[in-house]
């Protein structure tokens, strides 16, 4: 059964506390990332996804996570990540803002 292309954060969150927690995938700008982050995901700018993406994440089969500010880039990438033939990709609903909101308060809403 195909996963869902929407993630909501406490969806996630669950995942992130188990063993099996799929790559977090942040396709934010530079400036972003040093303004609010999540720990322990790895950082691609939208714009890098197609030059670096092999490196950074070469089997087609791992979990990721792809997310943004609000969802929108990130649900871009993930469909992109989708047709390159990686097949458990997921936009995570809301991005690092909802993750603020509804998570980990202490990081930063900008």
């Amino acid at each position: 059964m195909p996963l869902p292309f929407e993630l909501s954060v406490a969806d996630y969150a669950a995942q992130r506390a188990s063993a099996a927690s799929p790559v977090l995938l942040d396709v934010r700008e530079p400036d972003e990332v040093a303004t609010a982050h999540i720990a322990g995901s790895i950082h691609i700018p939208m714009a890098d996804i197609p030059a670096r993406i092999r490196f950074a994440i070469p089997s087609l089969t791992t979990p990721i996570v792809v997310h943004c500010h609000h969802g929108m880039r990130s649900a871009r990438v993930a469909d992109y990540l989708q047709n390159l033939g990686y097949t458990h990709v997921q936009n995570l609903t809301g991005g690092i803002d909802a993750w603020s909101a509804e998570i980990d308060p202490t990081v930063p809403v900008y």
